[in-house]
């Protein structure tokens, strides 16, 4: 028994067999890594994602606070709390 295993260590770590062990340990770590990578960019992409759809949530809102501003029912109501007249037609200016 104990020259069986004499045998199966000389035969592992001779040098014919130790270039082809440390090439696949070396494959089979690079793999693991990758695949780690591979996940830690896809959290990344979810969260990009996420903070795409808040930030788009958050656009849409403001753009109906700003409708709601500049609507003709609260710009009439404003010049009267103010006491402002009409503009005329050169005092306007369209900003898009």
């Amino acid at each position: 028994m104990g020259q069986l295993v004499e045998g199966i260590k000389g035969y592992f770590f001779s040098s014919k067999f130790f270039p082809i062990l440390a090439l696949v340990a070396f494959l089979g770590i690079s793999l693991v890594l990758f695949r780690m990578k591979s996940i830690e960019q896809d959290y990344s992409i979810n969260q990009i994602d996420r903070d795409t759809k808040e930030i788009s949530y958050v656009n849409k809102d403001l753009k109906a606070k700003r409708a709601n501003r500049l609507s003709v029912k609260n710009l009439q109501s404003l010049a009267k709390k103010y006491n402002l007249d009409r503009p005329k037609q050169k005092q306007i200016i369209v900003i898009p």
